[in-house]
């Protein structure tokens, strides 16, 4: 089944961004949708803008017994969104590497192991997982986002092997530049290995609905991220070079910046 007309679906981190636009585009083919987000006002704005059902609450917490209750039951489609875009590198504190772990990976698996039982029992359900072109490539400045992004993707290729089989459907979304409060607010933006054009949620939402229509577990917003995995596995001593070079005119940049900021302050 690949349509949304009628299905009962979750959205996380569905306040605002990507999430939000999954929730309008989901509710609009259909769906009724539980719109959770760690922020109770904007949940509940989105859910009373689309006629769905706010459950606000933490990712890392027991969303899916709270939407089950909320939408009636059941739960036919999820979509787990809601991430962090942690910054830094090997010296990043221990406790941002945890936050980056449970939300961008552990709430995926627990919310797995609270979905399975009843998709696998009725032979049908959607897992929708989030992920970015970080999980394919990599991301200059932002190891711990980086990583757990990868590891997003490692879990859902593993729910899609393991169980497409039985009625399990899964797709992992990758998109690049998004134009989100998070890419906005967070210090990833100069971080950010994004030499693709920016793109609004809005169009991320429609190549998911056109990714669920088709099928396809891979669903790229940017489709050149496509070229450029290929090249990262068929030549990866050229991809970390590419990638490096990337790094290196970052560094210049910094020092150049940091250089005319000393010369500003003693002028």
């Amino acid at each position: 089944m690949h349509s949304i007309k009628g299905a009962r679906a979750v959205v996380t981190g569905a306040g605002r961004g990507i999430g939000a636009a999954l929730a309008r585009r989901l509710a609009s083919e259909g769906a009724l949708v539980a719109v959770n987000d760690r922020h109770r006002d904007r949940a509940e704005e989105v859910a009373a803008e689309i006629g769905g059902v706010a459950v606000p609450g933490d990712a890392r917490g027991p969303v899916v017994p709270a939407a089950r209750e909320a939408l009636g039951g059941t739960i036919d489609l999820y979509c787990a969104n809601a991430g962090v875009a942690t910054t830094g590198g090997a010296d990043t504190p221990d406790e941002e590497w945890d936050l980056a772990w449970e939300v961008n990976v552990l709430a995926h698996v627990r919310a797995a192991r609270e979905l399975l039982p009843e998709w696998l029992a009725r032979g049908q359900g959607r897992f929708v997982s989030v992920a970015s072109a970080a999980s394919l490539l990599t991301m200059i400045g932002a190891a711990p986002y980086a990583v757990t992004k990868h590891g997003a993707l490692a879990f859902a290729e593993w729910l899609s092997v393991t169980y497409r089989h039985r009625g399990v459907h899964v797709h992992a979304v990758c998109p690049r530049g998004v134009r989100t409060q998070m890419r906005s607010s967070a210090d990833t933006a100069k971080g950010m290995m994004l030499t693709s054009t920016p793109i609004g949620p809005d169009e991320v939402a429609d190549a998911v609905l056109k990714g669920i229509a088709d099928g396809r577990f891979l669903i790229l917003p940017h489709p050149e991220v496509a070229d450029h995995a290929a090249a990262r596995v068929t030549d990866h001593e050229r991809w970390l070079d590419d990638i490096n070079a990337l790094q290196r005119r970052q560094e210049s940049a910094g020092t150049e910046q940091e250089s005319r900021t000393v010369a500003e302050e003693h002028s």
